[in-house]
């Protein structure tokens, strides 16, 4: 299960993150991996850092979810979430771009 871990602490290395996280999550089961991503918020223009754990069964994921909903890491409260599953680039819609607008493309179809 893909879980989706937002709201991290800037001020902390990724080696500490990364072990926080793991440490926290492995509680409820197996933790296959933990990944951290960093982006700028268009918004703001500030970086944001949020995470990826994949835990190896749904049931272990779904109460790492609950249990640690609100926990803090660095004085940040987490913001945790399912997240849907990677999907395979054949089963993906396409999409193209027409004129500023994106449509997708329907099987048969035109737009």
């Amino acid at each position: 299960m893909n879980i989706y871990v937002g709201n991290l602490p800037l001020e902390l290395t990724d080696n500490e993150l990364l072990s926080e996280l793991r440490k926290e999550f492995s509680v409820y089961g197996v933790v296959n991996s933990v990944n951290l991503r960093k982006d700028i918020f268009s918004g703001s223009r500030q970086p944001r850092l949020y995470a990826f754990v994949e835990m190896d069964s749904k049931t272990e994921g779904e109460n790492a979810v609950f249990n640690l909903q609100g926990k803090e890491i660095g004085g940040r409260e987490l913001i945790i979430i399912s997240a849907l599953p990677l999907s395979n680039e054949k089963e993906r819609p396409s999409f193209h771009h027409k004129k500023g607008k994106h449509y997708r493309r329907l099987q048969g179809h035109h737009a």
